[in-house]
Order: structure tokens, then C-alpha cells, then sequence
């Protein structure tokens, strides 16, 4: 059937093999068999917890990386991670495989956008193979003259004038730094056939003594005047004479050192050298390590290419940047001790054209300048904050309250050297199309790529950047395609969204497209609002129809109907998945209807729209007044307490900007001192009515083999005390840490209670072995002798936590817990299943659960950022009700969400916009999600509303 609806596509030109797995045993796969069609469009999805990531990555991937690395000769794959075979019996038609997962963001503060993307890389070699150097002092074109451009001066010389072609006389030092004689110099000259000398228009001869003896008696300026003649000429305008004359030109270019003279006789004197001078000023050679912030020739010497520099924060001294000069915009100053200060500014600011009465934001780039800088008049001179601040710095060496003074405004302030564009100047001297590579990266993808588009460069110039013009116009092509349009090149990483971050890797590998390989992507559809899937899907459609096949692990609905083949693994999660629920196409699924996705997408079963919502009380609210942060437009925001809050808006609105950088930030600098650098605002009112923020993400809850969803909701201390309150181990005298297998005791002292032996290998990778003392029980054998109930202490870490709430039935503390975990869809994992098998899903359910479990948390911020990652229409119900119970205990709620199910269960929505970047950061619309629909210019209103249907 699969090779039926092969052959009917348009795009396959030949039937291909499927790629066949039998025998799929990974984790918690019961020994499946699946037939991927070759270059199609294949999604995988199921319950969190059902198996794809094991099917995709554990199995698919690994095997084509495997077999890959394996046909590689034995000497490369000595320097390769040695990988091993993933449980599965039989391989067929596999292809080699390439894997976009959900990458943690680098926290480097040299990796930007246009480096991970690769973009730079080309950027760098553009500027040097045809980027234009302007002097420094003038902006004047610097250009390195060769043979053929002194020739072409002749041309426009008049018939029959008699021009010389010479070099300077040489008056340089010798290897020991003294200075040559000119008896030396005319030696030098005489031995390699040089025999006149030109003094102004009169040929002079070095065979002549009187002639020697005048110029050893000269000093070197005047010698400097002289010219070595290499040949003399008769204008005559043909062939002959151009070529000789650039042959002379190529012989004072190599005698000299780089320069050549044309005197006309009675006329002008031209000027040329081959090296890159202007001026008296010569210039570096644009090489693609100059434009490069990460290597020592391009790097700005006084931030090392961090763009960056420790001092004063603007931020600090000017924290309300809504107020004016007039009414003390600079906190630094409006002590008594310091007014003077700024009484020096406001006497100076009208000669210099600032104005006092205007808002500090509203200031012009000019205007900001001299206020920091100075401002150096008749009247009076005012020396700016940077003197201020130098002053203060001096008498900090030995007076304390100068450096507490000090310490308020320290962070981190644009490098005055470089302006934030971490190259040096010789890197920015050079132009293409009029722009610096650092003006270029500050644009956004969308100008960058029109700036491209329409280049103003030379046909010769176009010819030679011809294959590096049209790799950076796809790749930032591609960015478009991904709806990043608002990121700029020069945009930190680290200030990425996840979502944004997968996207980048994504049409990094779309980039450098493959044939005939395998791609598994990880829910590429993360962070992308509704109103870019189509964009998204068409890439994949792109990257299939190159030849490839795609295989995406997603839960997007639109991404599933989109698909050429969907894999649905299932029934449920955990032991109870594991298995190929329904495997064709769409219609054929929800014809089939026989499982939960299908049920999901025929509407059978749904996210119900809540019959009341929580009224939001603004009287008790934390409001922010004035977010200014990167493309927030000073916008007032109010995020009532005791609901839940959806901020919403297209990617790159600013939703993350205002809940991570100024809520979440700013509460926690009031509330704990936080040292990390909270986002531009004027203030925040309410945080004395929360007492705690939490920002529970999808990130690991240990990356030790030994955590554990017990140890992590300390039930294990619990069950550890029912164990040593047994008979038997009383009368041993066992205490309750003697069953820890983290502390020495009970535990098998062989493997330190880990369970597996780690056994090094010299040239190989280090391979892990089940501990042959404890079989892999971490514990020794007399303790697994005591047992509760029938059940040894390594027999209950195998129970799921639904067989757990039968065993412990009647045990109070342990079974709250464990019904708190069963509550929010956790009923299928292991007790003691390790947390770094855990799924982003899972992880984050196993946090609330931890939440809920304890009954004093109360007034606690929630703060959420994409909770459905990773999460199937199932789960996120379950999420839902995880929210209703934080909601019940007197929480509330923030979250950032794209996701229409849980907006639609908000009580209160925020929505951002109209578009990304410069054309986003204001509030579209707020209210309840069904205020949200009836905006017209809100994308997310329009997105939203098929879903608050009855």
C-alpha cells in the first residue's frame, strides 16, 4: 500500500525502498516493525511519553549516524565518538541521517545569529574579496595602483609631451638601524643598472663625480626629493608605448618597495604605490580573519570582540528614561552632594541644541553624546558623566563610600572604542555598497536580504562574489522562510527564545541541503505562532522535494495535516506505549479514527472552552509601567493576581523581553537581589503581594543518574522510613538512610549505588556496564533481603506510580504525593526511572507536581514559557488540570503561549504586536480570549477564534 501511494506522487521520480525497521526494542518500543517511505514528508506523533523520540532519534538517527561513521576509514573514525547499535533486529533502505533537535542556547557571549547561522562566515569572505577601503581621515577610496593603471594615466596625456618614469631615491636604514649613506644608496643604484638621477625636470648622471659628490652631501629630505629614473618617454597614444610604460611601472614598483613617479616635464607629477596607503596612512589588506570579532586581527583591542565593556551602565544612571534632563532623567545626580553636576548641564545644554524638557528616550543619538561625552563651551564647560564617573573612580582607591557610590551604577556599557560593533577600525574602514559589515549585521534578516538583493557594485565586483552573494541570499532566504524576518545578524544567542534557536538550526542545515538523506526534526513548529506554520511547512516540503526524507516528532495540528504520512505511536505513555497505533495518511487517519490524535483531530474529543472564567481584579494586580526593553514601546502592562494570564502575539512581539527580562527579573532583583540584568522600564508595583516567583521550564530536574521523580518529590524519604520501621530491620538496627543508594550504607559500595560500572578505554569511548556485584540493583543483597509488604526497596523503584498507589494504599504521606503525579498524567513512569530519561513534557509535569504537592504553596508567581512543548493534545489537558489545582491553591499564573488550546483557557490575555521586531511591542488587544477575537488586527484573535466555538 505504502509503494502504491509512492508511485502516485508527483515529486517521487522513482520508487524508492522504504526505509524498514523490525524489531524496534529501544526503551520503551515493544519490539515494533515500521516502513518509512522514502522522500516523504513523515510526522510522528502520539502522547508524551508513547515513544517517538526513541523511534526518531534513539533508533532512526542513531542507526544512519551509526552506519555513516562507520563507512568512514579507520583512521577518521579514531577521532569520531564511538557510537553504539540501538536494540533493533533488521535494517533496511536506511539512508545517512542528520538530526535538528532541541539544542540547549549557547550562553557564549561571542555567538550571535549571524555566526550560528554560518551567515557571517560568509559575510566575512564577501568584504574581503571585494570590499572597498575608505581613509580614515578623509573617506576618501583607498586604492593600490598597479602596472596597468600608471599606464592608463598616459592615455590621457597630450600627444608629443615628454613625461620620466622613476621611483623615489631610497633613503632607507640598513638591517643594524643606522642610517644608509647616500655613497651606499648610489652604489646600490650603479649595481643594478641604475644611472640617472631627476632633479625637478633635469636629468642628472651618477657617472658624473660632481654629481655624486652634490648628493653625498645632501641630507634625506632633500634626497627624498629626487627621482631614480627607470625610463623616459614622447607621448606617443598606441599599443608600444602603454605596454613599456607599465613595464617600467612594474620595475619601480619592485625596486622601490611599492612606488612609482610620472613627471611630465613642465607639468604635473603623478603618484602611484601598490600598497594600500592614502595620505601617509597605509592599511590593512581585507583578509576574512579582519572581519572576524573572534580572532585577535579583527577583534576590537579594548573589548576583545565582546562588542561590550565592565563600567557604567546607562541603565543605572538614567533608569526612567521617560523623564527629562529638567526633571532628573540622571539618578546620579540628583543628590545634593552632586546637583551642581547637573546644574553644569542644564547651563550648557541650550548652546549645544539639547533639549532640557524632552524625555531622555526621545533624545537624539547626537544629543546622548555630549551628555556623556561633554560639552566644551564659551560660557560654560560642562565635562559630561563619563568625567564624572572617572573622577569618582580616582578617590574610590581609598574612601568606601565612593565605591558603594560607584558600585549602584556598575554593569556593563557599550565599548566607546568600537561602538558595539566588537571590530577594530580597520575592519570598519571597509565598505561594500557603501556599508560595513557591522551596518550589515545590525539589520534585520529582512533588510539584510533586500540590502543584498539590490547591491550596488561593479559588474567585475558581482563576478567575482557571484557564489558568495547567492549562498548568503539563501541562507538569509531561508530565515525568512522560518518567520525570523525580525532578528538581526548581530543578535546574542543567548537572548534567543527556544523556539527562535531551533529555527536558526533548522535553516542552518536547510542551508547546506543533502540528497538522498535522512532529516529528523524535533517540533520544529516550537515558538511559531499560527500565522507562520505555512511558512514552516513549506520548507519541510522544500527539503523533501531536494530528494530527502523528512521525518518530524511533532503534535502542531497543522503540521500532522500537512503531512505525506503520519506514525502514530500509543495507545499511552510509557509501559503502555510503545506501539505503531495507526501508521497512512491523514484522511486515513481520521477515517480510522482509532486513536487518541484521531479522536483529537476529528473533534470527538476536545480541550473544552471553560463555562466561567476568573474575573481579573486590577486592584490586586503587579503592574509595569514603561517596558522599553529591545522593541517594547513604553507600554504600561497590568498582570492581575489569583488567574491565569496568557501573553500572546507573533514570534518576536516581545513577549519573552517583557515576562522574562522585566517581570520575572525585576521581581526577583526586589525580592532576592537578583544581579542579572533586569529589562528597560519605569517601574513595578505589587511585589509585596506575591512571596515567591517560580519560572518552571522544560528543562532536566537532574542530570544525574541518580534523581529520580522520588528523590525529587522526597517521597523516597518517606518510603526509606517505612523500611527501616519494618521488624526486620529494627532488629538490625537499620536506619532510614541505610536504603539510600547516595550514601554508603545499604548501597553496593562496587558501583556507589549507580547500578553500572563506567569501564574507561584507552583510545574508545568509555563503555557503561551493568555492575556485576548488585546486577544492576545498586543495592547489596541483605539489604534487598528486608522488605516492605512483601516487596524489596529496589522492587518498589520498579513500580509505575499507578501499581505505587495500590502498594501503598493507607500510607497518607506517600500517597498524597503519589496521587499528585497520577493527577497530572504521570501514572505510567517508574519510580526510580532516571531523570535524564525523562521528556521536556514529562519534566515539567514532574515540577508542578512538586508544586502541588505541597499544600503552603500560596501566593506564588508561576511564570510559564511555552508549556505545550512537546505535548500532545492528551497531555495537554493534563497540563491544564495542573494549572487549576496551582490556581485552587491561590497562585497565579503568567504564561507565553502560541498554542490556542491553553489561550482559550485563560481568564485574562495580553496580546502583543502587530508584527516582529520593530513592527511588534505594543499591546494589540486585552482582555478575556473572547475580547481577544474580536480585535481585527490580531493575528492571535484571528487564529483563535475556530476554537472558542460552543
Amino acid at each position: 500500500m505504502t509503494t502504491q501511494r509512492l508511485a502516485d506522487t508527483d515529486f517521487a521520480e522513482s520508487v524508492l525502498p522504504d526505509i524498514v525497521l523490525k524489531g524496534v526494542c529501544t526503551h520503551n518500543l515493544k519490539n515494533i516493525t515500521v516502513h518509512i517511505p522514502r522522500n516523504r514528508f513523515v510526522v510522528l506523533t502520539g502522547v508524551s511519553g508513547s515513544g517517538k523520540s526513541s523511534l526518531a532519534f534513539d533508533t532512526l538517527y542513531a542507526e544512519g549516524h551509526r552506519r555513516y561513521v562507520e563507512s568512514l576509514s579507520a583512521y577518521v573514525r579514531q577521532f569520531l565518538e564511538r557510537m553504539p547499535k540501538p536494540p533493533i533486529e533488521i535494517v533496511e533502505g536506511i539512508a545517512p541521517a542528520v538530526a535538528i533537535e532541541q539544542k540547549p542556547i549557547p550562553k557564549n557571549p561571542r555567538s550571535t545569529v549571524g555566526s550560528v547561522s554560518e551567515i557571517y562566515d560568509y559575510l566575512r569572505l564577501l568584504y574581503a574579496r571585494v570590499g572597498k577601503i575608505y581613509s580614515r581621515d578623509t573617506d576618501e577610496l583607498v586604492l593600490k595602483h598597479t602596472p596597468d593603471d600608471v599606464s592608463l594615466q598616459v592615455r590621457y596625456f597630450d600627444e608629443g609631451a615628454k613625461f620620466y618614469a622613476g621611483f623615489p631615491f631610497p633613503c632607507h636604514t640598513d638591517e643594524a638601524h643606522h642610517d644608509c649613506s647616500a655613497k651606499d644608496e648610489i652604489e646600490n643604484l650603479l649595481k643594478k643598472g641604475f644611472f640617472r638621477i631627476i632633479d625637478g625636470d633635469t636629468v642628472l648622471d651618477l657617472n658624473d663625480a660632481a654629481v655624486c659628490n652634490r648628493l653625498k652631501s645632501m641630507n634625506h629630505l632633500e634626497l627624498s626629493s629626487l627621482l631614480v629614473l627607470v625610463d623616459r618617454f614622447v607621448t606617443r597614444h598606441e599599443d608600444k608605448l602603454y605596454h613599456r610604460v607599465a613595464q617600467a611601472a612594474e620595475t619601480g614598483f619592485m625596486e622601490s618597495g611599492g612606488y612609482v613617479v610620472l613627471r611630465v616635464v613642465g607639468g604635473k607629477t603623478y603618484r602611484f604605490s601598490d600598497k594600500l596607503e592614502l595620505n601617509g596612512i597605509e592599511y590593512l589588506e581585507p583578509s576574512p580573519q579582519l572581519f572576524a570579532f573572534n580572532s585577535p586581527i579583527g577583534a576590537c583591542k579594548k573589548c576583545q570582540g565582546f562588542g561590550r565593556i565592565a563600567g557604567i551602565d546607562e541603565d543605572a544612571v538614567v533608569p526612567d528614561k521617560s523623564l527629562s534632563l529638567f526633571e532628573g532623567a540622571i539618578v546620579c545626580w540628583n543628590s545634593e552632594k552632586y546637583r551642581w553636576n547637573l546644574k553644569q548641564l542644564l547651563a550648557a545644554a541650550p548652546e549645544a541644541g539639547i533639549p532640557l524638557d524632552v524625555p531622555y528616550e526621545k533624545l537624539s543619538a547626537a544629543n546622548k553624546e555630549l551628555i556623556w561625552k561633554g560639552i566644551p563651551g564659551k560660557r560654560s564647560e560642562y565635562k559630561g558623566i563619563w568625567a564624572f564617573f572617572a573622577e569618582i573612580e580616582k578617590d574610590a582607591g581609598y574612601k568606601m563610600h565612593y565605591r558603594v557610590f560607584l558600585s549602584r551604577y556598575r554593569g556593563y556599557a557599550t565599548c566607546p572604542e568600537c561602538e558595539g560593533s566588537r571590530l577594530n577600525l580597520d575592519a570598519r574602514l571597509v565598505r561594500v555598497s557603501g556599508r560595513n559589515i557591522s551596518e550589515v549585521t545590525r539589520m534585520n534578516i529582512a533588510e539584510a536580504r533586500n540590502f543584498f538583493l539590490n547591491l550596488d557594485i561593479s559588474p567585475f565586483d558581482r563576478k567575482v562574489a557571484e557564489a558568495i552573494l547567492e549562498e548568503i541570499i539563501k541562507r538569509l532566504g531561508y530565515l525568512l522562510d522560518v518567520g525570523l524576518d525580525y532578528l538581526t545578524l548581530d543578535r546574542l544567542t543567548h537572548t534567543l527564545s527556544g523556539g527562535e534557536f531551533q529555527r536558526i538550526n533548522l535553516s542552518t542545515s536547510i542551508g547546506s541541503p543533502l540528497v538522498g538523506a535522512i532529516y529528523v526534526l524535533d517540533e520544529p513548529s516550537i515558538g511559531l505562532h499560527q500565522s507562520d506554520s505555512s511558512k514552516l511547512i513549506a520548507l519541510l516540503r522544500k527539503l523533501r522535494d531536494l530528494g530527502n526524507t523528512v521525518v518530524v516528532v511533532e503534535h502542531d495540528r497543522e503540521i500532522i495535516e500537512a503531512a505525506d504520512e503520519v506514525i502514530d505511536l500509543g495507545p499511552k505513555a510509557g509501559r503502555l506505549g510503545g506501539e505503531v497505533v495507526f501508521q497512512g495518511t491523514i484522511s486515513e487517519m481520521k477515517a480510522s479514527g482509532n486513536s487518541l490524535t484521531a479522536e483529537y483531530l476529528n473533534g470527538e474529543k476536545e480541550i473544552a472552552v471553560p463555562k466561567d472564567r476568573r474575573k481579573a481584579d486590577f486592584s490586586s494586580c503587579i503592574s509595569i509601567k514603561g517596558a522599553m526593553q529591545n522593541n517594547l514601546k513604553n507600554i504600561d502592562v497590568r498582570f492581575p493576581l489569583g488567574i491565569m494570564t496568557c501573553v500572546t502575539g507573533v514570534s518576536g512581539s516581545g513577549k519573552s523581553t517583557l515576562v522574562n527580562d522585566i517581570l520575572k527579573n525585576g521581581l526577583l532583583k526586589q525580592k532576592e537581589g537578583l544581579k542579572e540584568k533586569v529589562g528597560t522600564h519605569r517601574s513595578i508595583g505589587g511585589v509585596e503581594l506575591i512571596d515567591r516567583i517560580e519560572h518552571v521550564d522544560q528543562s532536566p530536574i537532574g542530570k544525574s543518574s541518580r534523581s529520580n521523580p522520588v528523590t525529587y518529590l522526597k517521597i523516597f524519604d518517606d518510603i526509606r522510613m517505612l523500611f527501616a520501621q519494618t521488624v526486620e530491620a529494627k532488629a538490625r538496627g537499620l536506619h532510614a538512610g541505610y536504603f539510600s543508594f547516595n550514601i554508603p550504607g545499604g548501597r553496593c559500595e562496587a558501583c556507589a549505588g549507580e547500578g553500572v560500572v563506567r569501564i574507561e578505554m584507552q583510545f574508545l569511548a568509555d563503555i557503561e556496564a551493568v555492575c556485576e556485584e548488585c546486577g544492576g540493583s545498586r543495592y547489596k543483597q541483605e539489604t534487598l533481603e528486608i522488605t516492605f509488604n512483601g516487596r524489596s526497596i529496589m522492587d518498589v523503584l520498579d513500580l509505575t506510580v499507578s501499581e505505587a498507589i495500590e502498594f501503598f494504599n493507607g500510607e497518607k504521606n506517600v500517597l498524597r504525593k503519589l496521587q499528585v503525579l497520577e493527577e497530572v498524567g504521570l501514572g505510567y513512569i517508574r519510580l526510580g526511572q532516571s531523570s535524564s530519561s525523562l521528556s521536556g513534557g514529562e519534566a515539567q509535569r514532574l515540577k508542578l507536581a512538586s508544586f502541588i504537592a505541597h499544600a503552603d504553596t500560596r501566593h506564588t508567581l508561576f511564570l510559564f514559557d511555552e508549556p505545550t512543548t512537546g505535548l500532545h493534545f492528551e497531555d495537554i489537558s493534563k497540563l491544564i488540570r495542573c494549572f487549576e489545582k496551582l490556581l485552587e491553591q491561590g497562585n497565579t499564573l503568567v504564561i507565553i503561549e502560541h498554542n490556542p488550546d491553553i489561550i482559550k483557557q485563560a481568564d485574562w490575555v495580553i496580546d502583543l504586536g502587530p508584527g516582529a521586531g520593530d513592527k511588534g511591542g505594543s499591546i494589540m488587544a486585552e482582555g478575556t480570549p473572547e475580547k481577544i477575537v474580536e480585535c481585527k488586527e490580531s493575528l492571535t484573535g484571528l487564529h483563535l477564534k475556530p476554537y472558542l466555538h460552543s
